[in-house]
């Protein structure tokens, strides 16, 4: 495969913009909360490793492939450290066999010397005709000493594997580039995590029509400011990928809309995302959660569900317990344990981070959409 230079495709889908006007209704209205989080569902699958922002491999629509009686799932993982916020700085892949509610950790997934940055952050997973192929964000610059914040897209090719060892996995490729048009560059070299650019997070999907693309989190080219969010997409031609303008926009609104991907349901398309309730600009008060929206085909126009967007948010007295949230094509829902502790505010919080901070698979939600509707049943 060969990488596209950043030109825009022929297809120009029309993107809609995510406003606070749009999200004003959101004061006022009762959203679904997860469950509570406690310590047993908090409870490390690992007493040596953290683990964040999971995805299942799957099959070119979305659907989990069985494998060794269960599923095959990777996760951003680090070894368990005393500051879990550095885990950001020391991301890599790794891959675990699901059964049932329980993940069993089975390695790295991508050995370091074909690596092509300093780490690696969230990505997809597809498997057709018995190859996988992994989509991932690298970040940092490889064999730096200093720290950065450049995000590049690649993609890696390996056969799927019988025991959980991956093969030889081809040399990754940067399959698409931010044109410094309507996507900017990540290309920071100083930053905190909620505040930097965006250009990472790429999941795949194929269409009912059998075309495949794959989004990305981006940051405005066009309305650059300090909340310029968008919903990017990549459709592809030939042998590598073409960027089509955003699919969604939040400029004025959030400065991420982390990890978005589609779910096809009811003869419609749900696209979902998470975003942090510190990345809202000011003035804007809504929860840390997953938000989606529903369109007929990926072109929109893009209708947010429930009106304001939210599907589920963090309960109002566990407002960081959980996120990065993955949604199944059974809409059954993933994501991490994150800060599920309560405040303690008799001490300073970096004190109390790793006492508060899950680093595990959540317990699954489950959702119903009808339309624009949805609901947490269980």
């Amino acid at each position: 495969m060969t990488a596209i230079d950043g030109k825009l495709a022929d297809m120009k889908p029309s993107a809609t913009c995510w406003t606070p006007d749009v999200l004003a209704g959101l004061a006022e209205a009762k959203f679904d909360q997860a469950a509570i989080i406690d310590a047993t569902a908090a409870k490390p699958m690992s007493p040596s490793l953290d683990v964040w922002d999971a995805w299942p491999l799957a099959d070119p629509h979305g659907n989990p492939v069985a494998w060794c009686g269960g599923e095959l799932w990777f996760a951003l993982t680090v070894e368990r450290a005393a500051d879990p916020e550095q885990r950001h700085h020391l991301a890599r892949i790794h891959h675990f066999h699901r059964l049932g509610d329980q993940f069993r950790h089975i390695g790295l997934t991508l050995p370091e010397e074909i690596s092509p940055a300093a780490r690696q952050w969230s990505g997809s997973a597809r498997l057709e005709n018995g190859e996988v192929t992994l989509f991932f964000t690298a970040t940092g610059h490889k064999g730096d000493a200093t720290l950065s914040y450049h995000q590049r897209l690649f993609l890696t090719r390996a056969p799927m594997p019988a025991d959980g060892e991956f093969g030889a996995w081809s040399e990754p490729v940067e399959f698409v580039q931010a044109d410094g048009h309507f996507y900017r560059p990540a290309n920071e070299n100083e930053g905190e995590p909620g505040k930097i650019k965006a250009f990472r997070d790429p999941s795949h999907y194929r269409s009912r029509e059998g075309q495949d693309y794959v989004l990305f989190t981006g940051s405005s080219g066009t309305q650059p400011s300090l909340h310029d969010g968008v919903i990017g997409a990549a459709i592809a031609e030939g042998d590598g990928y073409s960027l089509l303008p955003p699919l969604i926009t939040a400029s004025g609104v959030s400065n991420e809309l982390e990890r978005p991907h589609i779910v096809e349901h009811g003869g419609r398309i749900y696209l979902f995302w998470s975003t942090q309730r510190g990345v809202f600009a000011p003035g804007i008060v809504a929860p840390t959660g997953l938000y989606g929206a529903v369109a007929e085909s990926i072109d929109g126009p893009w209708t947010f569900l429930n009106g304001h967007g939210l599907v589920i948010g963090n309960p109002i007295e566990r407002p960081t317990q959980a996120y990065s949230w993955w949604v199944l094509p059974d809409l059954s829902v993933t994501s991490f344990v994150d800060y599920w502790g309560p405040d303690d505010d008799t001490l300073p919080e970096a004190e109390t981070r790793r006492a508060r901070f899950g680093g595990t698979f959540a317990p699954f939600v489950q959702l119903e959409l009808d339309g624009a509707t949805s609901r947490v049943v269980g």
